[in-house]
């Protein structure tokens, strides 16, 4: 029994002198694989690109401009505006024509800015819900349907905690529950076609896209931590060690899963148990 013990803790990657779990993680883990990365210059998108890269796929980025995707980790390009049909089919052609049909889709471009009811008009829905939900969906689906009749593949959505729970960007957080609901039809439908799909839903993370917010208020980053249970936010290197299991063989049995990559924001309020049940 005690032998069996021990075994079964080594092959876990666990360290049996200080009990800590090891990275076993191969740098060919996607190597001859081709992952498709929307949003691929922004903050996140550069992390996934750079950890995908780095474990031997040939990575595809896909960004609304060329400058954004300058960097060195891609092996192919393409520039296109979520919010425009046309330009979208040109990619999703582009892609296809290019670098073939994808073994790994990870969505991640997204963006908002209107952050409460009082922000919201007819114009700010409309182009939140297009950016997030539609151009996500328009994009994605056919490359999800030529993995399908291929009979393979693996496709990680980058939504958010905003659509677990309420934290303001209503329009945004609609968007982003509504890509939580896509992932799991594809799941569901296209799992005996071999494609799995899955989502992170990463809490705040320190990008370019906090930056409006830390110029008007640059204490802000310290009030934010006292809402997570880590006492920090997370990184875009933990979110994307997240994103590259699920879309690895390792999570060959999950699919239609939502992770929250959250430093346990979702978990519960911890400034309830501070202020109130610790006053």
């Amino acid at each position: 029994m005690l032998l069996n013990y021990i075994l079964f803790f080594s092959l876990s990657g666990i360290c049996l002198t200080c009990g800590r779990s090891k990275r076993v993680v191969s740098r060919a883990e996607f190597e001859g694989r081709t992952a498709v990365v929307t949003g691929a210059g922004g903050g996140l998108g550069s992390a996934i690109v750079a950890l995908l890269a780095g474990r031997g796929a040939r990575v595809v980025g896909c960004d609304q401009s060329e400058e954004a995707l300058a960097s060195p980790h891609l092996a192919s390009r393409h520039v296109f505006d979520l919010l425009d049909r046309a330009s979208i089919e040109a990619g999703i052609a582009a892609v296809l024509d290019r670098d073939g049909v994808p073994d790994i889709l990870v969505n991640n471009a997204g963006w908002t800015r209107a952050e409460t009811l009082d922000a919201l008009t007819a114009d700010t829905i409309e182009h939140e819900l297009d950016l997030n939900l539609t151009g996500v969906m328009t994009f994605a689906d056919p490359l999800v349907r030529a993995m399908a009749a291929r009979g393979s593949g693996s496709v990680v959505f980058i939504s958010s905690v905003n659509a677990i729970a309420h934290f303001g960007n209503p329009a945004y957080a609609a968007a982003k529950a509504g890509i939580n609901a896509y992932a799991k039809s594809i799941a569901v439908e296209l799992g005996r076609s071999g494609v799995r799909a899955n989502v992170v839903c990463p809490g705040s993370i320190r990008t370019a896209a906090w930056d409006h917010r830390l110029a008007k208020n640059p204490d802000i980053i310290g009030k934010l931590q006292r809402l997570y249970p880590l006492g920090r936010i997370v990184n875009a290197s933990e979110v994307a060690e997240a994103v590259t299991f699920l879309a690895s063989d390792r999570a060959s049995g999950i699919t239609g899963v939502v992770m929250p990559v959250d430093a346990g924001l979702t978990a519960g309020c911890l400034p309830f148990i501070d202020d109130i049940l610790g006053a």
